[in-house]
């Protein structure tokens, strides 16, 4: 299916009413008291929701993390994936590689910026033309790059992706030490990560120094300016020094998190061989702190654990050529909706409407190869909404 082109020509949904590209901001509406009732029917234009409901939306804005700001600001890896042209075979099988941006807080990044929301990458590259590529790549995407930092004495990472028949993955990476790996705490941009709304991360900058002390630091500063803290550990058990490193790593920072995304396979691997099916096991996994707990399941969609409420989203199913990225699309498309309205996390129905909508973004990127290249428009998931909802 092109989901572009059938963005023009979709019938609208309910869903499509309230995240339609007039469709007024929520954030906008913090006032100490309720705005007119014409006023929110008008503004947030929403279909079958009485008036007093829109106000009750207004007023629980007070209760989020007080930024006026819908800016989410992402940390970490950015580099460079070579990807091979032809799927189910080994790297040495390849005939040729199509070159892409990537690295999760990147994709992250981008993908929000695609989705109409505000973004900013803070990371180190190579002062490298790998380095400069991505660099562009974020601006052509209209991220906020004045966090993004060059390294002189240390080249841009990259990483060899091997595509399965059926559409998984493989990795190979070159980086003993690549830029990413040697940020500093004292070059960082204390002022932009201040302003986050929210602010993602995951673990791979936790594997070695300077850069682990970098991230902890930021997310010090994220926490203190009363930031939304975003978790997706991204397990790349090759770059760890051993499984349990990794495990270690994973969990040192879990506690801190307000919201986290993890697969089926990294609860497995987390719980040491636990079912990841079993609610009881994933609900180990949530802490005292914790908002939201959401589990991808590839095609299938996604289960969603808070406090208040649980249960499971459907997917989206489509020919996956490449799954690259698609768990960052699902990411990206989470972050949005929760950057412009911090009430869905109090709301079970439109939590779940949320989570249609990142099952679709995550569903589109599998389509195409390679990560920040297959990452869809607003526009592309929003003509896809009728598959889902049908």
């Amino acid at each position: 299916m092109d989901f572009s082109a059938a963005a023009a020509a979709s019938t609208p949904t309910a869903l499509q009413r309230v995240w339609g590209p007039k469709t007024s901001n929520l954030s906008t509406l913090r006032f100490g008291s309720c705005v007119s009732s014409s006023q929110l029917q008008t503004k947030l234009r929403l279909s079958g929701q009485s008036v007093k409901r829109a106000c009750g939306f207004a007023r629980a804005l007070a209760d989020d993390n007080g930024k006026s700001s819908e800016l989410i600001v992402c940390f970490g890896e950015m580099l460079i994936d070579f990807v091979p042209t032809v799927s189910g075979v080994s790297l040495s099988e390849a005939p040729a590689f199509k070159k892409a941006a990537g690295g999760a807080p990147a994709n992250v990044a981008v993908g929000i910026s695609r989705l109409g929301g505000s973004s900013a990458f803070v990371g180190k590259v190579g002062e490298d033309e790998f380095g400069y590529m991505l660099a562009d790549i974020m601006k052509e995407n209209n991220v906020e790059h004045r966090g993004i930092r060059f390294d002189p004495g240390a080249r841009t990472a990259l990483a060899f992706v091997t595509l399965r028949a059926d559409g998984e993955r493989e990795f190979m990476f070159f980086r003993n030490p690549s830029a990413d790996m040697l940020l500093k705490e004292s070059e960082l941009d204390e002022d932009l990560i201040k302003e986050a709304k929210i602010f993602h991360y995951g673990s791979i900058s936790l594997i070695a120094e300077p850069c682990k002390s970098a991230h902890l630091a930021a997310m010090r500063m994220a926490k203190e300016a009363g930031c939304l803290l975003s978790y997706d550990p991204n397990l790349r058990l090759p770059l760890w020094p051993s499984a349990e490193a990794a495990r270690e790593g994973i969990l040192s920072i879990w506690d801190t998190a307000d919201v986290i995304k993890v697969s089926e396979e990294e609860i497995e691997f987390i719980t040491e061989g636990e079912d990841p099916y079993d609610d009881n096991v994933v609900l180990k996994l949530f802490h005292q702190n914790l908002k939201l707990l959401l589990v991808t399941e590839g095609q299938e969609g996604c289960r969603y654990y808070s406090k208040d409420f649980s249960g499971r989203v459907s997917g989206l199913k489509v020919t996956a050529v490449d799954t690259t990225g698609a768990g960052d699309a699902f990411v990206s498309g989470v972050l949005t909706q929760l950057a412009s309205d911090m009430t869905i996390l109090k709301d079970e129905a439109r939590m779940r409407e949320a989570l249609q909508f990142a099952n679709v973004c995550g569903a589109i990127t599998v389509t195409q190869r390679g990560a920040i290249p297959a990452l869809p428009t607003k526009e592309a998931v929003l003509a896809a909404l009728p598959r889902v909802l049908a």
